[in-house]
């Protein structure tokens, strides 16, 4: 049972966090998605059981941080916008590993402490879009990329489908949600402007590319639905 036996317990963790706050954060989100959704992960094996890891998701609702924050096989921290670590849930973000990030301007001091844990060989989860939309990736901001190029990880793609009520649907109980886990990739390391533009756009076309493959799936009906 994965609520028991959690996967990356070798991860290294923020210094501000530790290894018990953040598997109690990960157990947590592994409740949350539980109750609150009928989830279905494809591709968990293609995950780096080891290793410095950069993973990408698309984001459409704020509840997709928790679900991945759970279904993910390794320690995630995630770079969170800093409007939300303030108060109660911000000591909460903070106690199990995630990072506040300022959005509208350079702000390195994050950046960095994660740069350090890439290094370190840990797992960063970046919502590249920047805030939640249609989650179709059609722009990126470049702390990803710059996450990637600089420290060398590997790149794991990941699409979300179903934890944002599509427009015009009544309130759902337990909807089912998605997860596709695409194949890892890697871009030249280097710290450069175009070393890190060059991440920035591999990494927004192998997200989209992992979407379109997801929405395909679920218009054709091909994903299975029997879970």
């Amino acid at each position: 049972m994965r609520f028991l036996n959690l996967e990356g317990r070798g991860d290294p963790v923020p210094q501000h966090s530790s290894p018990r706050g953040m598997d109690r954060g990960r157990r947590i989100g592994i409740a949350l998605g539980a109750a609150l959704y009928r989830l279905h992960v494809r591709g968990r094996d293609r995950v780096p059981a080891t290793g410095p890891l950069v993973m990408v998701a698309n984001h459409t609702n704020f509840m997709d941080g928790p679900v991945l924050f759970g279904a993910f096989p390794r320690r995630l921290s995630f770079l969170v916008k800093a409007e939300a670590v303030t108060g109660p849930l911000g000591w909460l973000l903070k106690h199990v590993g995630q990072y506040a990030l300022v959005r509208d301007k350079p702000d390195r001091i994050p950046l960095l402490a994660s740069l350090a844990q890439l290094q370190a060989g840990g797992a960063i989860g970046v919502f590249p879009e920047g805030t939640r939309g249609q989650g179709d990736v059609a722009t990126v901001f470049a702390g990803a990329g710059w996450l990637a190029a600089r420290s060398g990880a590997t790149i794991v793609p990941v699409a979300v489908r179903g934890v944002s009520r599509p427009s015009g649907v009544r309130r759902r109980f337990r909807p089912r949600v998605e997860v596709l886990v695409g194949q890892p990739f890697a871009v030249e390391q280097g710290a450069s402007r175009t070393a890190v533009a060059a991440a920035t756009d591999g990494i927004r076309e192998h997200l989209a590319a992992l979407v379109r493959t997801l929405d395909e799936d679920l218009a054709a009906g091909s994903v299975d639905r029997r879970h």
